[in-house]
């Protein structure tokens, strides 16, 4: 579907009154930039904001505060938005901002209008292209829905076992390194018949790997409604509805549950939270997996692990990223 972006340039206490003006217009769909969030993200608003951010999102703080507008079925048959519904919009916006209740010294900047024809085609399915079958640990293969994969007799033969994913646009596809650091930990540690609490399941892929492995109860949290509707329809497709216990929630509130072994991918931060807590979901000699720890976290987690009592067993790492086993 073909669209047009109208991205209307402004300030920072513009911001508010031009979408407020633009919904009251009828326009909802709407993406505000605002610089101050990505201040507010380098400020850590809280400790677990973040533990790496790419060079290419470090001039976000710089940009100019702008509101997109996103606009569906005005095109004429040559294929263009009309010029004159566009202008007329921006005109009433412009009034509805000068005699609105803003006050006679509200700044609202330019409202300079770049624009943009657009095709959801360019973005909504594209990444789908570079997702394909991976071996991502030494018994799991990743496979997406779109595409098929037969195990040759050989890989049968060694106990492979094709694990089958819909990531949509918002979890991760399984391959990233940190995942399949946790896959490869879960091969080592896990026996069958084990019981399995993973933390955070996001699509469900390290619960549904568990059950592939040969767990026995597992239960798979998340405090995202998204990630649980995610990870259900994933272990529906791969056949294990009523397998895996998959719920909202956060571990620390209302979770009754003792694993064997409790598996968390997130990131440094939560881990060390999360350590204060987990130690009562665990049985015996369990096993606390987690991923998601880059190199220079790695000290911190390790020392907030063990002052909770937990003895390190193994440290793993792919590239940047480590994961630790803790008993």
């Amino acid at each position: 579907m073909r669209y047009l972006e109208l991205v209307i340039h402004t300030t920072e206490e513009g911001l508010e009154p031009v979408e407020a003006e633009l919904m009251a217009m009828g326009y909802t769909d709407l993406v505000v930039n605002d610089p101050r969030d990505f201040q507010d993200l380098m400020n850590k608003k809280h400790e677990y904001d973040w533990d790496y951010l790419s060079e290419d999102v470090m001039g976000l703080g710089e940009q100019e505060p702008t509101v997109t507008v996103y606009l569906e079925g005005e095109e004429t048959g040559n294929g263009y938005f009309q010029a004159q519904k566009i202008d007329m919009m921006l005109e009433n916006l412009r009034q509805s901002l000068m005699n609105g209740d803003f006050g006679p010294e509200a700044d609202f900047g330019s409202l300079t209008v770049t624009t943009a024809l657009r095709d959801d085609g360019e973005w909504k399915d594209n990444w789908k292209e570079y997702f394909k079958p991976k071996k991502v640990s030494d018994h799991i293969i990743v496979c997406p829905l779109w595409e098929e994969y037969e195990l040759s007799a050989e890989e049968r033969e060694a106990g492979m076992k094709v694990l089958r994913i819909d990531p949509g646009m918002a979890f991760g596809t399984g391959t990233h390194e940190t995942t399949s650091l946790c896959l490869k930990a879960l091969e080592k540690y896990l026996k069958p018949g084990m019981s399995v609490l993973d933390v955070g399941t996001g699509s469900g892929i390290l619960a549904i790997a568990a059950k592939l492995l040969g767990a026995g109860d597992i239960k798979a949290v998340d405090i995202d409604p998204e990630a649980v509707r995610s990870a259900l329809e994933n272990a529906e497709t791969n056949g294990m509805v009523g397998d895996i216990d998959i719920s909202y929630g956060d571990l620390t509130k209302g979770v009754d549950f003792k694993a064997d072994i409790v598996v968390a991918n997130l990131m440094a931060d939560l881990v060390m939270m999360l350590s204060n807590d987990v130690r009562r979901h665990m049985k015996e000699g369990a096993r606390f997996i987690s991923s998601g720890i880059i190199d220079e976290k790695l000290e911190e987690v390790l020392d907030c692990l063990r002052s909770k009592g937990f003895e390190i067993e193994e440290v793993t790492e792919d590239g940047m990223w480590r994961a630790v086993t803790a008993e």
